[in-house]
């Protein structure tokens, strides 16, 4: 190995790049464009064409490919065919028979517009909201209640119905079963069963077993035992109800439509005879109950009466007056009562009445007509006791008539009787409408005055916050910093006493995300004397971090300019350390990165223009304060080296000695801070970073300093990290730092107490004492990697430079012993290879010496002097090395031979005629 002796070719960059320029050659788009797809001639015979006959063919064209078995049967395949066909039949005696009904039914539905609130949404509103934590019961008495149904007698009911009606009274005849003790949820759930018992009853054709369920299920509507729980009660029993609607629905539907389907307007002579008696299995189920509770008579009537489709008319606004028609009851003794009994309160017992009249409403005002709503507001005021109906049309009116109109729905509530129906409530219910339509322009201040009037006299905290939160929206849509301000400072007056606070976070927490919504202008949200103490009302620290989280997400969407004042960076600092002081051991490292993100998205924004000094004293100040989260340090590192390259440009390349000590002020800041952070490749990767940024600012001392820490760290490198919670192989992290090292080090001037390229050999012994992985070629792959270097560094040029910065091309000027020592530092390495070469003997190992020998063999032909016999001969024997076992790719090998034949034309690189003569290709055995 001492034989090999390199020299390193010279080079002229400045030709090469212009011998590497492409050469230019004229397109005619009109007949090629890049984007346009590749057109594919299709020609196709007809397979099985009469004998004689002329075979048909055709021309498609397509970007994609033809697929030739679909092309060879024509797009008939037997299977396919065969299966679309059974598949065709059942689909057509399915829409014939069962599916006729439904499709009407779910067209019916889509005649709803996106603006009319469903039932299912209602259904879950009322669930969540009249709840109860008293025990429930479920008693379902299977016995007949005889003399109740309808005289089977009666000329109208045919025998066949007789016969139906006996053989519901004779199932299941005295059978009992009760459920009690059951919580809400197991309430539900036995609710629900019995759901799906009457499904499997009905698909299994026992129709009466279906309708006996259906029976006692309605007859659980009598029990008001636990009276708070009744509306939830109610729609739990009516999904049964609207189940077996929907069946009987269906069922009826198909009757009508064999054997031709009904018209969309049909009468009653169109429907046949087999259809009209099952049309009477509903009325079983009216007959056969029970009559419930006279003051809640109207709410099963009224609540339910069709779901799918609103409905308006005289029937359904005289529904809801006999609803409220039933209030005289009221004050009766029996209902008193009950109501005393239950410790239940008469503004409470009214709210259980708001579901229906909500829906009732809901319905005969959608897309009504201007006079019908009139008229129904007209109603209202002529009504006595009319708050909850009051409360009900200003939920269920369009709110664009409600705000039009704000000023005469005050006067209605201002004349409310207070002691059933609590005024704050009924403002609540106009301040939603208010939220989401405008009313006149001239009336607002007003409205909002006389609400605020009724809002801030509410003593009860709860209530008082659920009033205040919607109408903050009204607030912040149509008025300023001031009004908004003020409704701060009212509601911290409300909430601080005795800590009500804690007990309203959700609707604290609204009220941030309503101010958040209409005020995206920092400097205005955070001059509001009352924002911050309002945030102090947020304690508990989860809901505290997730505020700030919302203010800050707000933050980085809309602060589209960069930003120095000071209003907001103290106010966004605040919150951002509030975000920080919440990471502790248990924190989850995705709630790290969101909050660091977060943080992150802050100190982009933050620009103190051309003070570079200020900025990097908010750089000093953010370290301290955000020293637990490791991406925030990173970006610090990053923001401050980025500042040093600012100061670069601002001077062109000529600091002044004010900016020299600024940059190097920077480069203090990023070598303090990197050693903070626990990951070694962000350390290995910021050091070379800032090494860079601080060679670029002709700061040599400090430059050196990075890279030999970078050094001096590389040994801490573990063999394996983490890369998205999986162990991986840190080689080849290793290997791309170690080249981007490898191209720094040519514009790095040694250091006069260092030696000849001490920075070089300091990586290189690094790179020798390092424990690689077993079987590895690692290190003789950066062994290979560095004579490209080192080859470089031997010009009388460099290939690049930075300005300014003396190099070692311009520090030893072609100095021969320079030269010796790069020589002989080539020398070594070429040693080091070649003995790793020797060891990869064995049949598993002969593809990884075919792939260094060729890597190797490319090196020298780009960087070394082949002119050089020795070197000449083992270049050679490299190229007959790698191909010596039929391991390369003969592609390349091709391409790489077409290379040299070129080189080999220039006169300069005659030399290579005689070395290809002797490259040969090998073919794989």
């Amino acid at each position: 190995m001492a034989s090999v002796q390199w020299r390193s070719r010279g080079r002229n960059y400045e030709a090469e790049l212009q011998r590497c320029h492409p050469e230019g050659l004229p397109v005619e788009f009109g007949d090629y464009h890049p984007l346009k797809p590749i057109m594919v001639t299709d020609t196709k015979t007809r397979r099985g064409a009469r004998k004689g006959s002329t075979s048909s063919s055709s021309s498609s064209s397509s970007s994609a490919p033809v697929d030739p078995l679909s092309s060879m049967l024509d797009g008939t395949d037997p299977l396919s065919m065969f299966a679309a066909t059974e598949t065709s039949a059942a689909a057509s005696h399915s829409s014939s028979v069962g599916d006729l009904g439904r499709k009407r039914r779910v067209k019916e539905e889509e005649a709803l517009g996106a603006d009319f609130e469903p039932w299912s949404t209602k259904r879950g509103e009322i669930l969540a909201r009249f709840t109860t934590t008293e025990k429930l019961s479920i008693n379902l008495c299977m016995g007949s209640d005889r003399g109740k149904a309808p005289n089977p007698g009666s000329s109208a009911v045919s025998e066949k119905v007789r016969t139906r009606l006996e053989e519901l009274d004779d199932l299941e005849e005295g059978s009992h079963r009760e459920l009690l003790n059951l919580s809400q949820q197991d309430y539900a759930n036995r609710i629900e069963e019995l759901n799906q018992s009457l499904k499997e009853a009905w698909s299994s054709d026992q129709k009466v077993k279906a309708l006996k369920i259906v029976i006692q299920c309605s007859k659980l509507l009598s029990d008001t035992s636990v009276i708070q729980f009744y509306p939830s009660k109610f729609v739990l029993i009516t999904d049964i109800l609207d189940t077996f609607g929907r069946l009987v629905y269906d069922r009826i539907w198909t009757m009508c439509s064999d054997p031709r389907p009904l018209p969309d307007s049909f009468t009653v002579e169109d429907v046949n005879d087999t259809a009209k008696e099952t049309f009477l299995e509903p009325k079983y189920v009216e007959a056969d109950c029970p009559r419930t509770d006279s003051r809640f008579t109207s709410l099963p009537s009224g609540c339910r009466l069709r779901q799918s489709l609103p409905l308006q008319g005289e029937s359904l606004n005289a529904n809801v007056f006999d609803l409220l028609a039933t209030f005289r009851q009221i004050s009766g003794d029996s209902v008193q009562k009950q109501l005393h009994l239950q410790k239940v309160e008469v503004p409470a017992y009214l709210m259980l009445y708001s579901p229906a009249i909500n829906w009732i409403l809901q319905c005969v005002a959608y897309r009504a007509p201007e006079p019908l709503l009139t008229e129904m507001m007209e109603r209202c005021k002529m009504m006595a006791n009319n708050a909850l109906l009051l409360n009900s049309i200003m939920r269920a009116f369009r709110p664009e008539f409600v705000a039009t109109r704000a000023t005469d729905f005050i006067g209605m509530i201002k004349d409310c009787d207070e002691s059933g129906f609590p005024k704050h409530l009924l403002y609540g219910s106009l301040g939603r409408s208010l939220a989401c339509a405008d009313p006149p322009e001239s009336e607002r201040l007003t409205i909002l005055n006389e609400a605020w009037k009724v809002i801030t006299k509410v003593r009860n905290p709860q209530d008082y916050m659920n009033c205040a939160e919607i109408w903050v929206e009204f607030t912040c849509r149509h008025f300023a910093k001031r009004e908004v301000n003020t409704v701060l400072a009212d509601i911290i007056k409300h909430m601080t006493p005795d800590r009500a606070f804690e007990e309203a976070y959700p609707q604290l927490q609204s009220v941030i995300r309503k101010i958040l919504t209409y005020f995206h202008d920092f400097s205005v949200l955070f001059s509001m004397e009352r924002f911050l103490p309002f945030l102090d009302m947020f304690q508990k620290d989860s809901v505290r971090v997730e505020v700030c989280k919302s203010i800050m997400e707000v933050f980085i969407k809309h602060q589209l300019e960069l930003t120095r004042d000071p209003v907001i960076l103290n106010a966004m600092l605040h919150i951002c350390k509030t975000m920080h002081d919440s990471v502790n051991a248990l924190t989850l490292e995705d709630e790290k990165r969101s909050l660091a993100l977060l943080i992150i998205g802050f100190i982009r924004m933050v620009s103190f223009g051309r003070d570079f000094e200020q900025q990097l004293s908010f750089c000093v100040e953010a370290r301290a304060t955000f020293c637990n989260l490791e991406p925030v340090l990173v970006q610090l590192i990053h923001t401050v080296n980025q500042l040093a390259m600012e100061t670069r440009m601002v001077m062109k390349g000529n600091h002044s000695r004010k900016t020299a000590a600024f940059v190097r002020a920077c480069a203090a800041y990023c070598f303090i801070t990197i050693p903070s952070l626990s990951s070694i490749f962000s350390r290995l990767h910021l050091y070379l970073l800032s090494g860079q940024v601080a060679l670029a600012n002709q700061c040599l001392s400090q430059a050196d300093a990075f890279l030999k820490a970078a050094v001096s760290v590389l040994p801490e490198v573990p063999r394996s990290i983490s890369v998205e919670g999986k162990l991986r192989s840190s080689e080849s992290f290793l290997l791309d730092f170690i080249n981007n090292f490898l191209a720094t080090l040519l514009v790095v001037p040694d250091h006069p107490e260092h030696g000849v390229l001490y920075l070089v050999r300091g990586l290189l012994n690094m790179v020798q004492d390092y424990t690689w992985e077993d079987n590895s070629d690692a290190k003789v792959r950066i062994y290979i990697s560095a004579l490209p270097l080192l080859a470089a560094m031997s010009q009388e040029t460099y290939l690049y430079s930075i300005h300014k910065v003396d190099s070692n091309e311009t520090l030893y000027g072609g100095d021969p012993k320079f030269l010796s020592e790069i020589n002989k530092l080539c020398e070594t390495l070429i040693g080091q290879i070649l003995d790793h070469l020797k060891t990869l003997t064995r049949d598993e190992s002969m593809r990884r010496q075919s792939a260094l020998a060729f890597s190797l063999f490319g090196v020298l032909l780009a960087h070394g002097d082949l002119k050089n016999n020795k070197l000449s001969q083992l270049s050679i024997n490299l190229w007959n090395l790698s191909h010596k076992h039929g391991h390369s790719e003969t592609r390349v090998s091709i391409r790489t031979l077409e290379s040299i034949r070129h080189q080999a034309q220039r006169p300069d690189m005659a030399h290579l005629s005689d070395t290809i003569q002797r490259l040969a290709l090998q073919s794989r055995t």
